[in-house]
């Protein structure tokens, strides 16, 4: 089992949304405790769809889709950084079926990469997570984000903003 557990995460990669990942992102599902710090992939991929500036980024494992993303480039993001050249980062979830096998892990660490290959111009990341979220906040510092002591009033709550330094 743990062979293949090692064999799944090694076949995960990250690319833009496609409309034939539909089927599976409607079916995703979140418990209310994660839901109310992320949005689905359903509630989201229509609005980055119409905004040229928004970026619907699908996690797959095996070309299945267990995870999405969205990467902002917009004006938005003047909220979080003064940096011109940050790219934010939102909307995380892994499918509550597909959690626990080291999938958040993986497309964070393929993330770095992804933004540097598709977006050139791009010498940051930024995320801003909920403070009561703690598995996400230490998934994201073990996977290189820094509290730089940046925080900010979010719908439920205070927000740190983390920040990831790309090195070209």
């Amino acid at each position: 089992m743990l062979t293949s557990r090692l064999e799944e995460r090694e076949q995960v990669q990250l690319c833009f949304y496609r409309f034939e990942h539909d089927a599976v992102l409607q079916a995703f599902y979140l418990p209310k405790e994660q839901e109310k710090f992320t949005t689905l992939p359903t509630e989201v991929i229509d609005l980055s769809i119409q905004d040229e500036r928004c970026y619907p980024v699908v996690i797959l494992s095996r070309d299945t889709p267990v995870g999405f993303f969205v990467l902002h480039d917009s004006k938005d993001i003047q909220a979080i950084t003064n940096n011109p050249n940050a790219m934010l980062f939102g909307s995380f979830s892994i499918n509550y079926i597909h959690q626990g096998k080291g999938y958040a892990k993986k497309a964070l660490h393929l993330l770095p990469e992804f933004i540097m290959k598709h977006f050139p111009n791009i010498n940051e990341i930024v995320l801003a997570v909920n403070e009561k979220n703690v598995a996400a906040r230490q998934l994201y510092k073990k996977s290189g984000f820094e509290d730089k002591g940046l925080r900010r009033l979010g719908k439920i709550g205070m927000q740190l903003i983390l920040h990831y330094s790309l090195s070209r």
